[in-house]
């Protein structure tokens, strides 16, 4: 069954019948819409024309409401009270001022950064629940777009016109090697002596694992990986236990296994990242997204 609704019939002339329905009278019914009541009378005759017929009785300059009006008025209090929990069901299905909100990160920023904004949100809206996703760069890019997680703490995506990004703080990425190495004495690491050395490392997509590829692009050498893992704690462990050196990002310095040093890399290797929150343009006016961003703006030098 097709059903077909008139185009003079709308929303918002519905709202505009039921002030004037409310307040009997064009004036007071444009005040409190705070339109015109030209507006109003319009939107009236709009609904008239839609329907095809008469919804008021002029009496002078005055409109009086019919047994139609107050029929079709009846209806929209209906249709506008449904269509207002269908919006605010359908928000909730895709995360938009829900009573809760995803966040994506990388493993290395659960130490430090991702607390301290939990922490920030609950302050500020103590009723929002907090749920927490890991993954990588590439992992929660992915779900971010497909709407898995509402936000996420990774490294600034390149080429991604979809999404905002709110810059947090830039990361130096060092040399780690297990305590008592011969590098642990040097001030500066030259990857291209390197070459005869065991590597361990993240999974492709994660963002130190990026600088880790360009690193060694510079060195003029493809460095013998061993092992490669799936987050940044294991990583540190293999490190620690001797398995291979890898390169990591200053944040987790005060995370690391006491059996695990860095050491700044020569300048020509510097790689630096820039972590930043990040969520999809379209839901830019999201209230829960709005304060996570508050948050992040006003804890901006504590993060890093």
């Amino acid at each position: 069954m097709h059903l077909h609704v008139d185009e003079d019939i709308t929303f918002r002339r519905l709202e505009i019948l039921l002030a004037f329905m409310q307040t009997g009278n064009l004036t007071r019914a444009a005040e409190l819409l705070e339109i015109s009541p030209v507006s109003v009378h319009r939107a009236l005759h709009a609904l008239e024309a839609g329907l095809r017929c008469a919804l008021f009785r002029h009496e002078g300059r005055n409109l009086h409401p019919t047994e139609a009006a107050q029929a079709l008025a009846e209806v929209a209090r209906e249709v506008l009270r449904t269509m207002a929990d269908g919006i605010r069901s359908t928000r909730e299905v895709a995360g938009y001022s829900s009573d809760r909100i995803r966040i994506g990160s990388l493993y290395s920023l659960t130490a430090r950064t991702v607390p301290k904004l939990v922490m920030g949100m609950k302050l500020r809206m103590p009723d929002i629940q907090t749920e927490l996703v890991l993954g990588s760069n590439a992992d929660l890019l992915q779900k971010l777009r497909d709407g898995a997680v509402d936000a996420v703490l990774m490294g600034t995506p390149e080429n991604a016109p979809d999404l905002e990004s709110q810059p947090l703080f830039e990361d130096d990425i060092f040399f780690a090697t297990p305590v008592g190495s011969p590098y642990c004495a040097m001030e500066q690491i030259d990857l291209a002596a390197c070459a005869n050395e065991h590597f361990v490392t993240l999974s492709e997509g994660f963002v130190t694992y990026g600088g880790f590829v360009d690193a060694f692009r510079i060195a003029g050498f493809t460095p013998n990986v061993v092992m490669e893992t799936g987050d940044i704690f294991s990583l540190m462990n293999l490190v620690a236990g001797g398995v291979g050196h890898t390169l990591l990002p200053g944040r987790v310095g005060g995370i690391m296994p006491q059996k695990v040093q860095l050491v700044p890399l020569q300048p020509r290797y510097l790689m630096r990242q820039t972590i930043s929150l990040n969520f999809l343009r379209t839901r830019e006016r999201d209230p829960n997204l709005l304060a996570l961003l508050a948050v992040c703006r006003a804890s901006r030098a504590e993060l890093g």
